[in-house]
């Protein structure tokens, strides 16, 4: 997920010892003595082409490819580096947090008691799925009392194995073919990726809507189970889809460092829920993500931004705070899910298995809220649709009886026309060059 996160990385980055400082600041001189070197003899629109060349643009050959490359080299080799030493840094920081977690337990299903309702949710409801409206509503008011205090609660079978089965390996389909597509050059990583710290062995796929078993997916879990009404009992039907991706951490993804979402804000309520789903069991050793409950509130924010060490040398109130608030493993069984508040702390950890992780995710925020600090990992024609959660559920509700979809077959039609190639440029566009570059 393209995360509030990276902020704090920044942050860190601000804070580091003076030898990685050092380090640092001499590959940015490097990077400027280079520059001005080749600025001398290059024409300064070699310095605006980030990837290619002008005449790649028109299916040219380049006219003169060592001067470029010379360019590209230069610009590209150095924020490579730049990008090494803030992973090392980050990854090093994870190292350090990974200590300071000694009182983690995995995250347990919430109990709740609703007559007609089974203790489990979602499919383990009494009636097989099919609860009346008026208990359904009941279940996610008494779930999103839990969320609301605890920050983050775990419900189970919300989806189906068979269905959690069939998702994951649709989702790996996709992510190879828009992996093949982005190498083929027929579309820009944007368009497929969120952008997401430690890239390394993980992803953050972003996911269209139409395929049907994404639909079914999406009525299992936002119809037949209790996430759909408890996020509608705090944000009302009118929640705005915010986020619709899946989340991958292949074997040896790095532990991520601790963050929350989005910021605390006085005087503010809760702007962003998460729906993680486990499309397979979540064992330990396969980077489970890790919540700190109760931490969605001004004092736990406070002392998360202080990274002073105490007097005499002692912990920082952000190490404090991760070493002494209690956390929750997201060791979710297949088709289970967590939901969370946004400003809950939390991260990935890192997967050790042979296996790779997936969380298909959906993200929704509270209507009222424009902005919430968080770049949203969503296809560019759903976030253009400010999709309510209400609108999807009567679309999807459409979906189990076999009748049409029409809101869905719209973004579908969107989505196949946004996935076209696209199409050749008769001149050069210097200012999308300049954003695609800056």
């Amino acid at each position: 997920m393209s995360r509030y996160g990276s902020r704090f990385a920044i942050e860190l980055i601000l804070k580091l010892t003076n030898p990685a400082m050092k380090r640092i600041l001499d590959i940015i001189t490097v990077y400027m003595l280079l520059s001005e070197l080749v600025a001398a003899f290059v024409p300064v629109r070699a310095f605006l082409i980030p990837k290619y060349h002008t005449n790649a643009i028109n299916n040219q050959q380049p006219s003169t490819p060592h001067i470029t490359s010379t360019s590209l080299l230069v610009g590209s080799d150095v924020s490579n580096l730049l990008y090494q030493e803030q992973e090392k840094l980050i990854v090093k920081r994870g190292e350090l947090e990974e200590t300071l977690v000694t009182n983690a337990k995995p995250l347990e299903a919430t109990t709740i008691k609703v007559r007609g309702v089974g203790k489990s949710g979602g499919f383990g409801k009494s009636s097989g799925g099919s609860s009346s409206k008026a208990s359904s509503k009941a279940e996610g008011k008494a779930y999103a009392k839990i969320l609301k205090k605890e920050g983050v609660l775990r419900i189970e079978n919300v989806l189906t194995p068979d269905t959690a089965d069939a998702v994951r390996e649709h989702l790996y389909n996709l992510r190879y073919q828009s992996e093949k597509e982005v190498k083929e050059g027929t579309i820009q990583p944007i368009q497929r990726f969120a952008d997401v710290l430690l890239k390394q062995n993980r992803c953050d796929l972003t996911i269209p809507l139409g395929d049907e078993i994404i639909s079914k997916a999406l009525e299992e879990s936002l119809c037949k189970s209790p996430v759909g009404s408890t996020i509608a009992s705090i944000f009302t039907e009118d929640a705005i889809l915010h986020e619709f991706s899946c989340l991958m951490s292949d074997s040896g993804s790095q532990r991520q460092n601790v963050h929350p979402d989005t910021p605390y804000l006085d005087g503010k309520g809760p702007v962003l829920y998460t729906c993680f789903i486990a499309l397979q069991d979540v064992r330990l050793d396969m980077g489970p993500t890790t919540w700190f409950p109760r931490t969605h509130n001004k004092e736990a924010h406070d002392a998360f931004k202080d990274s002073s060490p105490s007097e005499g040398g002692g912990d920082s109130p952000k190490d404090n705070l991760i070493k002494t608030q209690s956390a929750a493993l997201g060791t979710l069984s297949k088709g289970s899910c967590a939901i969370f508040d946004s400003r809950t702390l939390h991260c990935g950890t890192a997967n050790k298995s042979d296996q790779s992780r997936a969380l298909f995710y959906f993200s929704f925020k509270n209507p009222s809220v424009g902005y919430p600090g968080n770049p949203a990992s969503i296809r560019q024609e759903l976030a253009n649709a400010n999709l309510s959660l209400g609108a999807l559920m009567d679309d999807l509700q459409s979906f189990s009886k076999g009748k049409e979809t029409p809101l869905i077959d719209r973004l579908r039609s969107k989505t196949t026309t946004s996935s076209a190639p696209p199409k050749k440029k008769e001149s050069l566009d210097i200012n999308a060059l300049m954003d695609d570059m800056f």
